[in-house]
């Protein structure tokens, strides 16, 4: 059973050759991070990837920084996501359809640069984006061979 109030995921980043790149999904005008309600008895960072897994097929994530997190405010009737920050080295994104909806959680996934994520996310994600970005030390500039 999922506990209705408290979801987990994950801000996903990938290291490209043009530089770090944040994985956002689309639900109808709405961008996010990978997220998804806690199962019973599953922590929280299971939850995290397992959410990952089910709603974009990545499944080689690494939690290079730690399993450092961060919470947002509540919002939506008191619902409070947490956020860890993970490494997507490789894998095709590809947009799995939820067994309870028969079709996919999302319409769209981009992967994209800090500025434009950081356009794109509502203001609820905006601390969440930039404590990511600190955390990681990830910039728009390549990264160094």
């Amino acid at each position: 059973m999922r506990r209705s109030r408290f979801s987990s995921g994950a801000v996903v980043l990938r290291r490209m050759p043009e530089g770090w790149r944040y994985l956002l999904l689309r639900v109808f005008h709405t961008w996010d991070f990978p997220k998804g309600g806690v199962e019973s008895g599953e922590s929280a960072l299971g939850a995290a990837m397992r959410e990952v897994a089910e709603e974009t097929a990545l499944l080689d994530l690494k939690f290079r920084w730690g399993e450092v997190y961060m919470e947002t405010e509540p919002y939506s009737a008191g619902k409070i996501a947490r956020y860890y920050v993970a490494e997507s080295p490789g894998g095709q994104v590809r947009l799995l359809a939820n067994p309870e909806l028969g079709r996919p959680e999302h319409h769209e996934f981009r992967w994209v640069q800090f500025s434009l994520a950081r356009g794109l996310l509502p203001l609820r994600l905006q601390p969440i984006l930039s404590w990511a970005h600190r955390v990681t030390g990830a910039d728009d500039l390549p990264p160094q061979a």
